[in-house]
């Protein structure tokens, strides 16, 4: 059996991932089998996590799954690993109001597994002070344990000691303490880290981090707190279905944000991935029956998307008599133009009636509930799907095609319709994760 741990902290910023990084690297150096999943919705850090674990990464997500797709794909991931490490996002209970154990908070997973809490702690400015957020963490869900804590970017012996002592009075061990070292960070980009594909020396900086973690971390200990997952091997029908049998995958740097669990889903369902290259200017291949656009970063690469013209053209007798799909960054090359940063207008494939821009930037970040309101790649029409939005892209003009969806927000607020859609080709700019169950 798997034992499993979930890698939290109070707030964002307070080291989760160069942590969960360096302990992932650490114990794969050691010979522990090792995998490990993000809990809510990001693209970047599963492929940090498979750099530092060799195995392929995965999202488990509360909000947009089923309980039993969490369990699902837990028990999937897990499968020949000694030890499976969560690393949750922002803070431990941060989610939203609604369904009990459906918020979107690390501590839902954690729960729904059955695993420990190690609790990252930027300490920098305090010292006992810490002592009563644990206090407060330890207590606030009872079917959420903390198995420890880990001080981050301590500045001294006296500090270390200072924190240590007074955490100990809780009764929660401290698993080790990360003295501030700015050599270690990983650089960042508008969503998030730069990603793991870009970085040269990404190798070096995980054992950099790993040989920290050996310093400064107990990893006996560590091993110790995790505890046995609870998980589950039967397959539920909230996995989203295959788009075809034979899938062209839009696959480079420009395409990079499509969920792990999605991919896997259409295989086991019987359907091939065959990955293709727009920045090569590769068209979808002509043997496939489908083609996905993913997320990803277009406008980082919007001149040489739209200077490949056989992509271009590819794409469009493609979706002459086979459906294409984009999501987020996929449908802004779907639409007419995009308008980068710098405000020069680029010529997408013009397969939709809308524009996007870059120049004019505008958050637009949530969880996603979507009626399908016609056949699509996601589903049929009235078929209700789960995910979320995160882009700064705006729409500068709308177009006159059809909406694709009817969508509402985390809370259950109605947004409107969005996405559009014409002939075989369709979008959203909100990235699905499984239907709703």
């Amino acid at each position: 059996m798997t034992n499993t741990l979930l890698i939290a902290a109070p707030r964002s910023g307070s080291g989760k991932t160069t942590v969960t990084l360096g302990l992932l690297t650490a114990l794969a150096r050691r010979g522990v089998r090792v995998c490990a999943a993000k809990s809510g919705p990001d693209y970047i850090d599963p492929a940090f996590h498979a750099a530092a674990t060799g195995r392929p990464g995965m999202n488990l997500e509360s909000w947009a799954m089923p309980p039993e797709l969490v369990a699902y794909l837990a028990g999937r991931q897990s499968e020949e690993s000694d030890l499976m490490v969560v690393e949750g996002s922002m803070g431990l209970f941060d989610g939203v109001y609604g369904t009990p154990r459906r918020t979107g908070a690390g501590a839902d997973i954690a729960a729904a597994l059955g695993a420990p809490v190690v609790l990252v702690m930027d300490v920098s400015g305090q010292s006992q002070s810490a002592a009563a957020i644990v206090r407060g963490f330890a207590s606030h869900d009872p079917d959420v344990r903390l198995g420890g804590v880990i001080l981050n970017r301590v500045a001294s012996e006296r500090h270390r000691t200072q924190a240590a002592e007074a955490i100990a009075q809780v009764g929660i061990p401290v698993l080790g303490s990360v003295p501030r070292e700015a050599s270690i960070i990983l650089p960042e980009r508008h969503l998030g880290l730069v990603q793991a594909s870009e970085q040269a020396d990404l190798e070096a900086r995980l054992n950099q981090l790993a040989d920290l973690m050996e310093r400064t971390v107990d990893l006996d200990a560590v091993l110790a707190a995790a505890a046995p997952m609870q998980s589950s091997h039967a397959a539920p029908d909230a996995l989203l279905p295959p788009p075809g049998q034979r899938v062209a995958l839009a696959h480079d740097a420009a395409f990079t944000f499509v969920y792990g669990h999605l991919l896997e889903g259409w295989r086991r369902a019987g359907a091939e991935v065959v990955p293709f290259s727009p920045l090569a200017d590769e068209a979808p291949p002509a043997d496939c029956d489908a083609c996905w656009l993913p997320g990803g970063y277009p406008e980082l690469h919007a001149t040489a998307l739209a200077a490949a013209g056989r992509f271009q053209a590819g794409l469009r007798a493609f979706a002459e008599t086979r459906p294409v799909f984009g999501e987020c960054g996929g449908y802004m090359v779907l639409g007419q133009g995009l308008e980068d940063a710098d405000g020069t207008r680029h010529a997408m494939a013009g397969l939709l009636g809308h524009s996007t821009s870059f120049a004019k930037r505008r958050l637009n970040l949530g969880y996603r509930q979507a009626r399908l309101l016609a056949d699509c790649a996601l589903g049929r029409a009235g078929d209700e799907v789960r995910g979320h939005e995160f882009h700064y892209a705006s729409v500068t003009d709308q177009g006159d095609d059809p909406a694709l969806v009817n969508l509402r927000d985390g809370r259950g607020v109605a947004l409107g319709a969005g996405g559009s859609r014409r002939g075989r080709v369709a979008g959203t700019f909100f990235h699905a994760i499984a239907r709703l169950g």
